[in-house]
């Protein structure tokens, strides 16, 4: 938490969704092992989660195409697509705290995916957020910008009417706290991951769940 450095004064919140707002990355794990399964490509949950968390999902298709060139790259991810929005319009949960927070958030807000537009739509209305966040979510898809680029981060920081410097980012992958470092932002390594590389960086905070991050917060809003 790196508690005895000064605190810097943010005006916005820059939230990643996929394992931050929302628990998609296990349900698209356990679907992507599922599809590895039925190509006869034997991963574990845990495998795909290695890989999977915080990457470009073409980037990541792309690495599997190249380890096993049975893989048909655009009709995979087409697959996956389709049945993930069905899955997460089924079985998709907020991450524990997560609404509360951000409905009890006094700063200006704005969500930063790597995912498309579509999907951010379906999770973020499945858990209540979406009217919440109405014009303020930005995707990679629409900037052309993936995290740990900073693009992405620069572009929702934007849409709140601020500097990268004026916002905190909380994201739950290493391309995220990568991306938010980058842009010059403030950034909390959200969850329960290792997030060793970043310790004691001068703009990196930890905070395992939401009363960490609500901590986190006030003290940078000062």
């Amino acid at each position: 938490m790196n508690e005895g450095r000064a605190p810097v004064r943010i005006k916005g919140v820059i939230f990643d969704s996929d394992g931050t707002l929302v628990d998609s990355e296990n349900l698209a794990a356990r679907l992507l092992q599922q599809l590895l399964a039925e190509r006869g490509i034997a991963w574990s949950v845990q495998q795909v989660l290695g890989e999977f968390r915080g990457v470009q999902f073409a980037v990541f298709v792309g690495q599997l195409c190249e380890q096993y060139p049975q893989l048909e790259a655009e009709a995979f991810m087409h697959e996956f697509r389709a049945r993930s929005l069905e899955l997460f319009r089924r079985e998709l949960a907020p991450m524990p705290g997560a609404v509360a927070f951000v409905r009890g958030l006094a700063l200006a807000s704005s969500v930063a995916s790597n995912g498309p537009l579509d999907k951010l739509h379906t999770c973020l209305g499945q858990v209540g957020l979406l009217e919440h966040f109405a014009g303020r979510i930005v995707s990679a898809y629409q900037v052309q910008s993936w995290k740990p680029a900073p693009g992405l981060i620069v572009e929702a920081a934007r849409v709140i009417g601020l500097a990268p410097q004026q916002c905190v980012l909380i994201d739950d992958s290493h391309s995220g706290v990568r991306a938010g470092l980058a842009a010059g932002s403030q950034v909390i390594g959200y969850g329960e991951h290792d997030f060793s590389p970043f310790e004691g960086l001068p703009n990196f905070y930890r905070a395992v769940d939401y009363q960490a991050v609500e901590m986190t917060v006030a003290r940078l809003a000062g």
